[in-house]
Formats: structure tokens, C-alpha cells, sequence
């Protein structure tokens, strides 16, 4: 590498160290779970995981992932349209559309993959996406790929998206997209309105549901089941990488149209592997532990309701919400990032989010719920957090 181009490479790292926004990534030695072990040998407990519903070392869906790798290999080697599609795909597919009560599905390697070969395989010059703010980075590479007419409305904010939607009338198609759930808030987006308003202005609805999807609603069927709207939102992509196993994997599943340009059009579909089978088959195993009771998802309400009214009653400033994300409002990005290493010295593994994946002056340690914690790792992190809040200086 060029010793101008190094340099430069090395400015810019120091800047992000100077500014305290570095981000180290911490090894873990042992299987996902409310305990874990890192690196240094030490157990701590882990409140970073996706793993809402405490499924990632669930021993049923591990069993059926040895179970996928006997019946249907280790992978396909190939994309599905060039070397045949696995059953056991089709039927992850099939019973996905039909959890979600849509006509189709389309399975990606992940979220990510799903929400950037969305827009620019069903959308043109001719049409409009309306994008709240505060969407997932994935959503805005999405757009970005698309020669659809950009329009951003200020966040959860309903004046602003009609007036967005006023602007885009004369578009061919008009397509709403947002974050049912915003990762980094842990607010649900209005859905019932966003709805209402897509009807007024015949738009189509476009919601990612990763951080809902298996957990939220009466079913988990995600943010667009618990704002009593899944029959009206037209499409959703979501992860199988979070409530659903915690692996990776992804999908969009929609109206057949839809997910048929997807599977002639989208490149990351048509250009990347097949989902590994062993995972196609376990997300199967966790679509039915999810549809035979209810207990995991009653378990991580409970954890969050009393995590977050234990915070607030000992003066921790919060992002309002209710949802497994609790964020811890620190807004110094240095401060932030003192507490969450003086937090694993004691057990309690959690990370300081800071710019850029925040605004600047909003730093803030994002602690999430899980069905697998228990009473006894939720005191424990409360007073390790007191404790490191009250030495900082934080609490109100």
C-alpha cells in the first residue's frame, strides 16, 4: 500500500480513537447465552445479544441444524436459480408466508441482504420512496441503489410523511419504508398510521421487522401484529439472525408480484448462496417452538418491564419505549465507553454505542433483554450499574 495512502488510513483511525468512538471487538469463548465466557476466561453476563427469545443455544434447534447438515449437506455451492433450490428452503419459505399470513417469501443470507435488493428491483425512475429518518443503515443503502425519487420524513413524525406523500403524487408508485422497531431507540414505529396515511395516498407499506419479528404481538409476528396492522402492511423483511435462532439469514414476504420481481431481479438474492440448509432447517424448528407456546416471548416482557422500572426508579435517564431495548441515555461518548469496560470488569457485558451509529452528543450503553436472563442476572447488573453510575457521576 502506498505510504500516502497508509498515512491517511492511520489519521483517520487516530481521530476515531482521539474522539472515543473506536470500537473494540471483545471475544467470547462459549456458546451464546445470558452467560457467557470471554476471552480472558472470566464469565460475565451478556445484555449486547440479539437473542430476544434465548434460542441460540436452544438444544431442539441445534438438534435440527445437525439434523439439516445429515439430510440436505453442509450447502448448496451455488445460487438457487442456477443450481436448484433445496426443499428444505421452499418449505422455510412456505411456512414463513404463511406465519406472516402473506402470499410469499424469499429467503437472503441476511436483513441487510434483503433490504438493499429490495427497492431497486421493484422501483424506477417513475417512482417515490419515502423514508423515515431514523431508518436502518441497510434501508438507506437500499434507496441509495435506487433511481426512485427520495423523500425523508422527520422521524415517527406524521405531519411530515404527508406532506412527503403530497410531494410524491405524481409518482407512478409510492413506496412508505421504515424500521418497525428503531434499534438504537427501541421506539415502535406508528404503523397504524403510516398505514392510514399509505391508504389516503395509495402507497405501499414497507416495514423491516427485524427487532420485533418473533416476540412482538400476540403471535410475534412482529411491530406490524402489535399495531393491529398485518394485514395491512404490503411488505416485511426481517432476520432470522436475531429472535429466530440468532444465526443469520433473512427475507422479504409479501404479495406474490413483489416476491416474484424479487426472485427475477434482486442481485443479492441472484448472486449469493443459498441460506446454509442446517439453518433453514433450525429456523423451521424455531418457527414451531414460537407457534406452541408462548412462554419465551411472556418471559422477555416480564425481564424488560421490571429492568427498566428498576432503572428508573434509581435515576438512570432512558430513551422512552417499551421494548426489550433499554437504552441508557450517557450522551459523552468518552463516559459512555469508561462505563461499559468498568461494567465487564464487573460481569456485565454491554457496549457503548457512539457516533456514528448515534448522533453526536447522544452516546449511550443500549442494555437488551433476553427470555434467557433470570431474576438473579438482572439484580446483579442493576447494582453493577448503580454502582458504576453513581462513581461516574451519572445518575439524576
Amino acid at each position: 500500500m502506498p505510504d500516502t495512502a497508509t498515512a491517511h488510513f492511520r489519521d483517520e483511525l487516530d481521530a476515531i480513537k482521539e474522539a472515543g468512538t473506536y470500537k473494540e471487538e471483545r471475544v467470547i469463548t462459549s456458546q451464546q447465552d445470558a452467560d457467557i465466557e470471554v476471552a480472558s476466561g472470566d464469565h460475565v453476563i451478556n445484555f449486547c445479544a440479539n437473542n430476544y427469545l434465548g434460542l441460540a443455544n436452544n438444544a431442539e434447534v441445534m438438534q435440527a441444524a445437525k439434523d439439516g447438515v445429515d439430510e440436505f449437506g453442509f450447502g448448496v455451492a451455488s445460487v438457487r436459480f442456477i443450481c436448484g433450490t433445496q426443499t428444505v428452503h421452499k418449505q422455510l419459505e412456505d411456512e414463513l408466508s404463511a406465519f406472516h399470513e402473506k402470499d410469499d417469501t424469499i429467503l437472503y443470507n441476511s436483513a441487510f441482504d434483503a433490504n438493499t435488493g429490495f427497492f431497486e428491483s421493484i422501483l424506477g425512475r417513475e417512482d417515490a420512496i419515502i423514508s423515515d429518518r431514523l431508518n436502518h443503515a441497510s434501508i438507506i443503502d437500499g434507496v441509495r441503489l435506487c433511481k426512485a425519487d427520495r423523500y425523508v420524513y422527520d422521524h415517527s413524525d406524521m405531519a411530515s410523511l404527508e406532506e412527503q406523500l403530497q410531494d410524491a403524487q405524481d409518482a407512478r408508485v409510492r413506496v412508505i419504508a421504515t424500521d418497525g422497531v428503531f434499534s438504537m431507540d427501541g421506539d415502535v414505529a406508528k404503523l397504524d398510521e403510516i398505514c392510514d396515511l399509505a391508504e389516503q395516498y395509495d402507497a405501499l407499506v414497507m416495514v423491516d421487522e427485524c427487532h420485533a419479528t418473533g416476540f412482538m404481538g400476540d403471535g410475534g409476528r412482529g411491530a406490524s401484529e402489535a399495531k393491529g396492522v398485518l394485514d395491512r402492511v404490503d411488505v416485511i423483511t426481517s432476520t432470522l439472525g436475531k429472535a429466530l435462532g440468532g444465526a443469520t439469514g433473512g427475507f422479504a414476504t409479501g404479495p406474490q408480484e413483489i416476491i416474484d420481481l424479487l426472485r427475477q431481479k434482486s442481485r443479492p438474492y441472484l448472486f449469493s448462496n443459498a441460506v446454509a440448509p442446517m439453518i433453514a432447517n433450525a429456523s423451521l424448528q424455531v418457527l414451531r417452538l414460537l407457534q406452541s407456546s408462548d412462554q419465551r416471548r411472556a418471559q422477555l416482557w416480564d425481564n424488560a418491564t421490571y429492568f427498566r422500572n428498576t432503572l428508573e426508579a434509581r435515576g438512570f435517564d432512558l430513551k422512552p419505549g417499551n421494548h426489550p431495548i433499554i437504552p441508557i441515555m450517557l450522551y459523552d461518548a468518552k463516559v459512555s465507553a469508561q462505563m461499559a469496560d468498568d461494567l465487564l470488569d464487573r460481569g456485565i457485558y454491554v457496549i457503548s454505542f457512539s457516533y456514528p451509529v448515534v448522533p453526536k452528543g447522544e452516546a449511550r450503553i443500549r442494555v437488551q433483554m433476553s427470555a434467557a436472563h433470570t431474576r438473579a442476572h438482572l439484580d446483579r447488573a442493576l447494582d453493577a450499574f448503580t454502582d458504576v453510575a453513581e462513581a461516574h457521576g451519572v445518575l439524576s
